[in-house]
């Protein structure tokens, strides 16, 4: 591991060869078309050895929710950078150098790209440090940390951890399709019409289930109201379902033929107007 990486130059330089060759950082142009698949394989080959500090850095700033994976992939692209961009020569640890370039890369993806409502800035520096600290507190406290303590540990006023915690949602909104307590948000809208078109129609209908006998209303009250069926009404009543299906058909005839033949409403002449 220490002697690949101390193969590379600065800021992502060319592959510097062994000791006693050219350097090929020196020839016009970089590396060779020969040397690039091995800088390449370079490269590759540290950024997967560090995955696990991509993934804790990841975590730190996002251990839960549909965020986490698309963090961790930006965390990923963060360890590319860090690679391309080390320098053995300054006498840091490739860590040292990596974890900060990974959160910076977070942070912007954070700040520039994931808010669909974009909060302010101080509010989404607190929600970041809310992130990190509370698993911490969590297993210190052997539960979970109130909005109380997170702001005495953090230095900030109980309303402002709310405020940050509450920001969470604004990284990606519920759909306004989603169910709330059972009902979607199409329920709650108005209906197309307040029924008042159909009023004349609902009396009229009103009129003729009251002329029907109560074994009739029974039926319909059994199987449009309470929304039985044919086979449960039967049961209940004594009757097979075919028997129910033409009784249901009789009754709905003949409040047919009763609507359609109700005697016309008088005008104001006194005369008669049709319905039919």
């Amino acid at each position: 591991m220490q002697s690949t990486a101390t193969s590379r130059s600065t800021d992502g330089g060319p592959v510097r060869p062994p000791a006693g060759t050219r350097d090929v950082g020196d020839r016009p142009g970089g590396c060779s078309a020969t040397e690039q698949p091995l800088k390449a394989a370079l490269q590759d080959d540290i950024a997967l050895r560090h995955m696990d500090i991509a993934e804790s850095v990841a975590r730190s700033f996002a251990t839960t929710g549909p965020e986490a994976s698309d963090i961790r992939q930006v965390a990923y692209l963060g360890l590319i950078k860090a690679v391309q961009r080390f320098n053995p020569g300054r006498g840091v640890p490739f860590a040292s150098f990596a974890v900060p370039t990974i959160a910076g890369e977070i942070k912007r993806y954070l700040r520039d790209s994931c808010w669909v409502i974009r909060p302010p800035r101080e509010v989404q520096d607190l929600r970041t440090e809310i992130a990190r600290t509370a698993p911490a507190m969590a297993q210190r406290l052997g539960r979970e940390a109130t909005a109380r303590e997170l702001g005495v540990e953090l230095g900030w006023p109980e309303h402002k951890v709310l405020e940050a915690q509450a920001s969470h949602s604004s990284l990606r909104p519920d759909s306004l399709d989603a169910p709330f307590e059972g009902r979607s948000w199409a329920d709650t809208l108005a209906a197309d019409s307040d029924g008042m078109g159909r009023s004349d129609d609902m009396i009229s209908l009103r009129g003729a289930v009251n002329e029907l006998d109560g074994s009739e209303k029974e039926l319909l009250y059994r199987r449009y109201f309470m929304e039985q069926t044919q086979q449960v009404i039967g049961d209940e009543l004594g009757m097979s379902q075919m028997q129910v299906s033409r009784t249901l058909a009789r009754i709905l005839v003949k409040l047919q033929k009763r609507l359609l033949g109700a005697p016309a409403p008088e005008n104001a002449r006194g005369v008669r107007t049709s319905i039919a």
